[in-house]
Order: structure tokens, then sequence, then C-alpha cells
């Protein structure tokens, strides 16, 4: 680990030099890439300068220690414990920083809601879900284009498929896929009873070129009619658009636009993202078996968050946090589940990475 310092400090140093280069300055997107690294790193740097410091001055307290003086030993147990525990932090905030990041987290995202169990009381929640990550995103000025939808007779979404772009939308926003459930009072049930219904969501990372590359012999184009709620015809010409990839079976329709090109270019975007997906999957599934899929079928017993009207509450069952805000969560007041699962995952990240060592061996500050 304190090799791996070493390089970064390096490093650092390396593209301060670089920075200040006539030739690169006048490079813009060499200067750029530069610049991000050089951020990226500056954390650590300070972080591992404030250690050694702190590490320097564990030594000199030590030696005070061998002073005869009664007053001033006092005074150096005292310093050694105040910097022994900041020494603790440091070298606790500099492991999670050197584990390695997921290199989609500054991606844009595709993210999909599908009403699963419940029927049209499924699809008005599905349109409540939809507003919440609309408000988050509106909060994180972020901007939301919505790709596709199909919405049900009573107002609300049978499924929609939206592009969130923003700074970091994916890191924020990974941890949302999976099956929402909701315990609530139905407008058209007359006698109370609360019911349950379940909603899918995933969170795709929207794919580059670079991430994936589709041959266009392998699309299968059909064009159609769009048609709105109880499947009567919204327009006069065939502007809907359903893409198949012939070797995975992946169908998707796009049906918002007008024009047949715009519906095409959105069906794309899915498509690429969803088959960049299925590539991640698999790759980590070869890392692990245990690996589950990110949604699930919608049924009530699949799901990795409640929204229960009557209490005002929201459960998320993967780490065990419950709060009493459900009004504000529903306005895209989310910032607080989502940290809440960030540090948890980080700190599994952080368990697995140090899973290997035999020993934690505490840093060499020479």
């Amino acid at each position: 680990m304190f090799e791996k310092l070493i390089g970064i400090e390096k490093r650092y140093h390396e593209l301060e030099g670089l920075l200040s280069d006539p030739k690169i300055i006048q490079d813009y997107e060499v200067y750029q890439k530069y610049a991000r690294e050089h951020s990226d790193l500056s954390k650590i740097v300070a972080i591992f300068s404030d250690y050694r410091a702190v590490a320097v001055g564990i030594d000199e307290s030590l030696e005070l220690l061998k002073d005869e003086d009664p007053e001033i030993n006092m005074l150096a147990r005292d310093e050694i414990e105040r910097l022994n525990d900041k020494k603790a932090y440091l070298e606790t905030e500099l492991k999670k920083l050197l584990v390695p990041k997921d290199p989609l987290d500054g991606k844009n995202v595709i993210i999909e809601i599908r009403a699963g169990t419940g029927g049209e009381e499924a699809g008005l929640f599905a349109g409540d879900l939809f507003k919440m990550y609309q408000r988050f995103a509106e909060i994180t000025n972020w901007q939301v284009e919505i790709l596709d939808h199909h919405a049900t007779g009573v107002g609300g979404l049978k499924e929609v498929i939206a592009i969130v772009k923003g700074k970091n939308a994916y890191s924020r926003l990974k941890y949302e896929s999976g099956t929402h459930r909701v315990q609530r009072v139905p407008a058209t049930e007359t006698q109370g009873r609360i019911h349950t219904s379940a909603v899918t969501v995933a969170v795709l990372p929207e794919a580059e070129e670079v991430d994936i590359d589709i041959d266009p012999n392998d699309i299968k184009v059909d064009v159609f009619r769009s048609t709105g709620p109880g499947g009567q015809s919204v327009n006069t010409t065939d502007s809907a658009v359903r893409l198949t990839h012939l070797p995975t079976g992946v169908v998707v329709t796009c049906q918002d636009e007008k024009s047949q090109h715009k519906n095409k270019a959105k069906a794309m975007k899915v498509l690429s993202a969803r088959l960049l997906d299925a590539k991640i999957r698999e790759q980590n599934e070869k890392r692990s078996e245990e690996r589950k899929s990110q949604v699930g079928s919608g049924d009530r017993s699949e799901r990795i968050r409640t929204y229960n009207y009557p209490q005002g509450r929201v459960t998320d069952h993967r780490i065990g946090l419950t709060l009493y805000k459900l009004d504000s969560i529903l306005q895209g007041n989310i910032d607080e589940i989502v940290d809440e699962l960030t540090t948890y995952y980080q700190a599994q990240a952080l368990k697995n990475e140090h899973s290997g060592d035999r020993q934690e061996q505490p840093l060499d500050h020479s």
C-alpha cells in the first residue's frame, strides 16, 4: 500500500510538470485528460501528506516520553493518543481512496421503470417513482429525456425509459436497480384495505461507441404506427420503430417521436445500453457466481425497497435503513438513501479489496 501511495505521489508531481508544459497546454484534449487525472489524485496525495505529518508527530512525541519532566510526559501521552486516532482515520480514508473505482461511474444512465404485480395501482406507482427520479435529477442539475413510454388508462405508466444526463449520474443512481414495493390504499378501494404492488427499476450505463460494437447486419428494423392507451393509433405514419438484436434476441421499441429517424436513434441508445449491461453482467458472473440479476420478475417478494404510505415510511431492505420521510423522498430528496447505499457498498468493496491480505499491516511512514 505504501509503495502504491509513493507511486501515486510521484505521478501527481509528474502531472504538475506536464500541465505547465506549453506543448501540452496547446493540445486541449490532452491537457484536459491530464487535468482530470491530476484532480483525481489530488485528494489521495493531500491525505497521504497529512498521514506522514501525523506519523512524524507521533515519533516526536515518543521522544518526549523520555523526558524526566512528568508534565511533559503527560502532554506527550495525550498528543500520542490524539495523533494515533487521527492516523487510524487517515489510514482508513486512504484505503477507501485506493479501492478501484467503477469505470462506469461518470456515465449518463438509461433508467427503465416498469409496472409489475398490482395492476393499475402498480402503473400509478411507476408514475410516482419516475416523478421522484425526475425531481432528484432537477435538484442535482441533471437533464432527463424520455426515450419511450407507455401510459395506462388511469394516468399511470406501464413502462417508461429515459436517459439521465449529468455528472456522475451512474454512480448516484446505480443502486436504484431492483424491485420497489408500495403499500397503500388505492383510490378505488372502498373498504380502506391496503394493497401491495411492485415496480421494477433498471439503471443501465449509457453505452458509447468505444464500449460496445454493434454490427448493423445484426439488427432487424421494423416500423409501424404508434399506439396510445387502449391500442388506438395516434399517428397516421409508420413512425414507431422496433429494433431486434438477432444474436441476443434483445428487442427495443420506441414510438415517442413523430419522426421515424428520431425514434430509431433513441431505440439504438437503449439497445446499446442493454447490450453493454449484458456484457457487464457476463463479466461479473465470471467473477462471482453469487451475483444476482439487477431486476427480478416484479413479484412482491423480490424487493429492495418498500414505500409504506399509511406509516409514511421508506425502508431499504439491503442495508436495513428506515426513514419516516415518505413525502420528502417522493419529492426527489433521496440523497440520504443514496449516500447510505454508497457508503455501504464502498465498505463492502474495501473489505473485498483487502480480504486477500493474510494480515493488515500499518503503513510504513519512514
